[in-house]
């Protein structure tokens, strides 16, 4: 029997160290862990788009000035306003080339007591999944064209372990991100194989990004967390970076950078 050689044909998803000629999109880039990423993927030579709701130019300028490298920039457009998204996805391709990158780190989130039905209204409810999961499938939609025409394009969108644990800072948001496990589930099938698309699920993060969450609370968290800390936003951007990079086989998954949350002590 004849074995016939695939080396003419080998999966162009390969690990790689250095992220050179490759476009690298923030979406919620001015956030903590957005901007976190933007540096450390800046620092393996990607060329970064940070894409911002709304014109803060002095805290993007701020976040670009830290940025290694050059040739970055940043855009305006929300992820409610799916022809925002076209046309920035548009002034992206035009402007830097094909996104090869998008890390979807937008989000919104408020601290609800789970047993406090009636706290969780209507109004936040459809705000947190217009923002958590609408937001991310429409920013998808609107870049996968041109990552379809990219090398080695991946999507990564950040989770939550709330998603499988059902606590976290209020009902409609784990289920907003266990909503967003199953689409990188399932967008993984369906753009396949132009493009990955993964996840990566933090605990608790020292970001501010929960509002009212104070240090006490991140002191009671780190106590019962088996690696004795909270997480910090390189925390979640090391492991996009994995992702991006040594991780180039993974799709269809999401990876957990908790320090052992989920488990308790």
């Amino acid at each position: 029997m004849t074995v016939t050689s695939n080396q003419n044909n080998i999966s162009p998803y390969q690990p790689t160290e250095r992220l050179e000629n490759k476009i690298a999109v923030i979406v919620g880039g001015a956030g903590a862990i957005g901007a976190e990423t933007a540096r450390l993927l800046a620092s393996k030579g990607a060329r970064i788009a940070i894409v911002h709701r709304s014109n803060e130019p002095t805290r993007t300028d701020a976040i670009l000035k830290s940025l290694p490298g050059t040739g970055h920039k940043v855009y305006t457009a929300s992820v409610t306003d799916s022809e925002s998204l076209k046309a920035v996805a548009t002034q992206i391709k035009s402007e830097m080339g094909n996104t090869n990158i998008l890390v979807n780190a937008a989000g919104f989130t408020q601290s609800i007591p789970l047993n406090d039905l009636e706290a969780l209204t209507d109004d936040i409810i459809d705000s947190i999944f217009q923002v958590n999961w609408r937001g991310v499938f429409a920013t998808i939609r609107a870049f996968a064209p041109q990552m379809k025409d990219a090398s080695d394009a991946v999507v990564v969108n950040i989770s939550s372990i709330a998603a499988t644990t059902g606590t976290g800072s209020n009902l409609a948001y784990a289920a907003s991100k266990a909503a967003t496990d199953l689409m990188t589930k399932s967008l993984a099938k369906a753009l396949s194989p132009d493009m990955r698309v993964v996840g990566i699920a933090p605990g608790v993060v020292n970001t501010g990004f929960v509002p009212g969450r104070s240090e006490s609370f991140n002191e009671k968290t780190a106590s019962t967390t088996p690696l004795r800390r909270v997480g910090e936003a390189l925390d979640v951007a090391q492991g996009i970076l994995a992702l991006t990079t040594s991780l180039a086989f993974a799709t269809g998954t999401t990876i957990v950078v908790d320090g052992g949350r989920q488990l308790g002590i």
